[in-house]
């Protein structure tokens, strides 16, 4: 097929190279445009799908919006039979929507009709659900409120956000190429509304451990928010990334360290933080970051 694909971060990635492998003929990638970043946060860096893309030699176009007419006209000449969309960034207007032959599909991280929005990974993991999954789904003007064509589940069970995103994404590569096949024998099912929850996005407001919280649900929140932007709390008024624990046996007051192996009561049960960082430092598993400067028992994390 003729496909125009919009995505941008690395979670679109595997969907684009897997189009290409699929022998589609991909006609433009569109993506954010390139941004200030790298060591000194200065130097203009390009979308992962904008790497990849130049290396595919597909032609690239970043506009910072699709409201005009002539961007929208620019596009309609491409004569696309689908638009393929996975994690793109911006809004797509109904002009945009129509001007593919099969109109536009987009790759969705979650179980449709839940966790529509910005974070689904994040709020899916957050919640506690055991399970996730990615949904194909026909845009519409709506905000991820389209028919769904095709989805694809996986057990949450101790992943980060890291670890699964990197699942959905090639799922989802390999969902929206098994619905190429034949788009047009696929049965779309409409949402129920009723059903719906929203994934806002992600505030760094968030990251803050509130250790009153019961054991698991600290553990959920800590792996929802892994890498990036990291759970955190502060000892001896330095910040401590926590980035992966476990459920752990004890009781105490809530934040503080029960025992030799840092294990940290919490307002039901504890934890047992496995990966840590401290600020300006690599992460480390947590007996090397034990050896390094200790948290000892007593300790209190606010």
């Amino acid at each position: 097929m003729r496909i125009i694909f919009m995505g941008s971060p690395e979670f679109a990635v595997p969907t684009l190279q897997a189009l290409v492998d699929a022998a589609h003929e991909v006609v433009c990638v569109y993506t954010q445009p390139p941004r200030p970043g790298g060591r000194r946060g200065k130097e203009l860096t390009k979308t992962p799908v904008h790497q990849l893309a130049e290396h595919l030699s597909i032609e690239v176009r970043h506009p910072t919006s699709l409201k005009s007419a002539e961007e929208q006209e620019k596009f309609a000449s491409l004569q696309a039979d689908v638009g393929v969309i996975a994690a793109y960034g911006l809004i797509l207007p109904q002009a945009v929507l129509d001007a593919p032959k099969h109109g536009c599909l987009n790759v969705h991280a979650s179980l449709l009709p839940h966790w529509r929005g910005a974070a689904p990974i994040h709020r899916s993991i957050m919640a506690g659900d055991e399970v996730t999954g990615v949904t194909i789904m026909q845009m519409e003007a709506g905000l991820d409120t389209g028919p769904m064509l095709a989805t694809v589940r996986t057990p949450v069970e101790d992943k980060t956000t890291g670890e699964l995103t990197e699942e959905l994404a090639e799922l989802g590569a390999q969902l929206m190429v098994g619905t190429l096949i034949d788009p047009d024998a696929l049965h779309a099912v409409e949402q129920d509304d009723s059903e719906a929850t929203y994934a806002k996005k992600i505030d760094k407001a968030e990251a803050r451990i509130d250790f009153s919280r019961p054991a698991e649900e600290v553990v959920h929140h800590i792996h929802g928010l892994s890498p990036f932007p990291g759970a955190w709390s502060e000892v001896n008024g330095a910040r401590v990334k926590i980035l992966r624990a476990e459920v752990s046996e004890g009781a105490g007051e809530a934040g503080s360290v029960i025992d030799d192996d840092l294990t940290i009561a919490c307002g039901d049960g504890a934890i047992r933080p496995l990966r840590l960082q401290r600020a300006g430092k690599p992460a480390m598993d947590r007996t090397e970051f034990q050896r390094g400067n200790a948290i000892e028992k007593g300790a209190t994390l606010s």
